[in-house]
């Protein structure tokens, strides 16, 4: 099979997680007979420096063109004076809305072998398997705004439609695992709350009547993320809700360098890349976390390609290198610790034996 990617090192210690991954994709496509091609592309600070744009033209059609995109991190202190009218985050909006990027999927799932490195008791973690599903082009992320030194208005809206097809993107989902959806929202206080549940309740009726469904308000949700972690199977949520939630949630893991996210539209072209930023303390001295960014890896070949037994191949890599202590500095503090570069070596080398 052959395949473009677009690989978006980023900025921070997104070049260096990414230059893992794209060692993995190499080490798959040669066990597998797959032509997985790479090409890379500017987004975010380092777009700003080359071409004074954080999504220049030429990355947009790149990544039009492609099977699915990989993204390191954007952003770091050197763009983030407040007042700059170009931001490296707005390179990651732009991209989202323009590939109509509308669903988010955040999978936290701890490994085992990592339990203790939970800030949770292990009996809290064990048995956590959630898949997140955050709207993403919608909300008050994407409304108008209203911005002076005395008073800033930020405009939340979501139309039925929109709901509709990010709840369909969650019930389809957990059709295939526990068949239970809790959807989060604050309809005691929003009116975009109040639309939200409603519109859930007739799309999970009608096409999703195997599915059981449960409301929360956001607060009820972010408590009981901590006190019951295991009870939750998928969870759909809109944009600011989403992006809140699904950090809380992946510390349940232990570090948030763990964990990955794909961002798909109708079409199936995704946008993959860890959940951690772009961590600039540590750029530049191959501590980074690789694991979340190959894990991204795994979702684009499951979710965009459809290899299922390559996903799973990564996986099992994954999970046998954490087993074998294979750790970054983020997960131990003392001369045990692996580069970053260690960690795609035995990373590869687990590939190649299974």
């Amino acid at each position: 099979m052959k395949k473009q990617i677009v690989v978006l090192p980023g900025d921070g210690v997104g070049p260096e997680v990414t230059a893992v991954a794209v060692e993995v994709i190499a080490a798959i496509g040669a066990k597998y007979d797959h032509a997985l091609n790479i090409e890379y592309a500017d987004i975010g600070g380092i777009a700003i420096d080359n071409h004074n744009d954080p999504l220049p033209a030429d990355t947009l059609q790149r990544c039009q063109a492609a099977d699915a995109i990989l993204l390191g991190a954007v952003g770091g202190p050197k763009w983030s004076n407040p007042g700059a009218t170009v931001r490296p985050e707005q390179g990651l909006l732009k991209i989202r809305a323009a590939l109509g990027l509308f669903a988010n999927l955040r999978p936290v799932k701890p490994y085992a072998s990592l339990a203790h490195y939970s800030p949770l008791r292990a009996d809290r973690v064990a048995n956590v398997d959630v898949m997140i599903v955050r709207e993403l082009t919608g909300g008050i992320y994407f409304g108008d705004r209203v911005e002076s030194n005395e008073l800033a208005t930020d405009t939340c809206s979501y139309s039925a439609d929109e709901v509709r097809r990010i709840v369909r993107v969650a019930g389809g989902l957990a059709r295939t695992r526990r068949q239970h959806l809790v959807s989060v929202d604050k309809a005691n206080v929003l009116a975009t709350s109040r639309l939200w549940r409603n519109v859930t309740s007739e799309v999970m009726r009608t096409e999703f009547p195997d599915v059981e469904l449960e409301h929360l308000l956001v607060d009820a949700a972010a408590m009981h993320l901590l006190q019951r972690p295991a009870d939750f199977d998928v969870m759909v949520t809109e944009n600011l809700f989403g992006d809140i939630l699904t950090d809380e949630a992946s510390v349940l893991s232990g570090s948030i360098g763990l964990l990955p996210s794909a961002s798909i539209n109708a079409s199936g072209v995704g946008l993959y890349e860890p959940i951690h930023g772009s961590a600039p303390d540590i750029a530049g001295q191959g501590i980074a976390n690789p694991y979340g960014t190959v894990a991204s890896v795994a979702m684009m070949l499951r979710h965009s390609f459809g290899m299922t037994d390559e996903a799973a191949t990564i996986e099992t890599a994954i999970d046998q290198c954490l087993e074998a202590g294979h750790l970054t500095a983020d997960l131990v503090r003392d001369d045990t610790a692996l580069s970053t570069q260690q960690v795609g070596s035995a990373l590869c080398a687990a590939i190649d034996a299974l």
